[in-house]
């Protein structure tokens, strides 16, 4: 069964610089949920977002790595998000409901998805929105680029919403596949 495509187009919005190697205040993200918590990746790593379609099991390889699906005739592997960052499973969220972001593969070298509960929103956030010394806690082999903060106003009060931002690259770098 070949999976659906969603509707999400994951277009830089208007505007915004794009251009590869040029530096710009703003960095545009790809934003998914993971159990209670906000991650983001770098639009520019993301190919496209599909919805959940049955994936086959291989034997013999890391938990992480989910299977594989046949993706408009090509083989993609699915690596399970979760597993692979060790956030546990929340029962509240059924596979049905989940989503695969497909990578771009030229960063992956081979076509790859990961597995995430949902997709909210392709966004764009200026560089001072960032906290890359939280990332800097943990040891040089974290995948986690900074932190984002969203201002929100929840019952007249301001508040942030944290987003992990995270190096897909780097996470799935030891990844050997086919």
């Amino acid at each position: 069964m070949a999976a659906k495509a969603v509707e999400t187009r994951l277009e830089p919005p208007e505007g915004t610089e794009s251009a590869p190697g040029k530096k710009s205040s703003s960095i545009q993200v790809v934003e998914f949920i993971l159990g209670k918590e906000h991650f983001a990746i770098d639009l520019f790593d993301v190919k496209e977002v599909v919805e959940y379609t049955t994936i086959t099991h291989l034997p013999n390889v890391p938990a992480y790595h989910k299977g594989i699906i046949d993706l408009r005739g090509e083989i993609t592997t699915i690596v399970d998000l979760k597993l692979r960052l060790n956030i546990p499973e929340s029962s509240d969220v059924a596979a049905e409901s989940s989503r695969i972001i497909v990578l771009d593969s030229k960063i992956t070298r081979s076509k790859i998805g990961i597995l995430v509960d949902d997709v909210s929103s392709v966004s764009t956030f200026e560089g001072n929105q960032v906290d890359y010394t939280s990332a800097s806690v943990s040891r040089e082999d974290t995948a986690i680029i900074g932190i984002i903060k969203r201002k929100l106003k929840v019952k007249d009060k301001e508040t942030n919403e944290l987003i992990i931002w995270i190096d897909v690259k780097q996470l799935l770098g030891d990844i050997s596949v086919g």
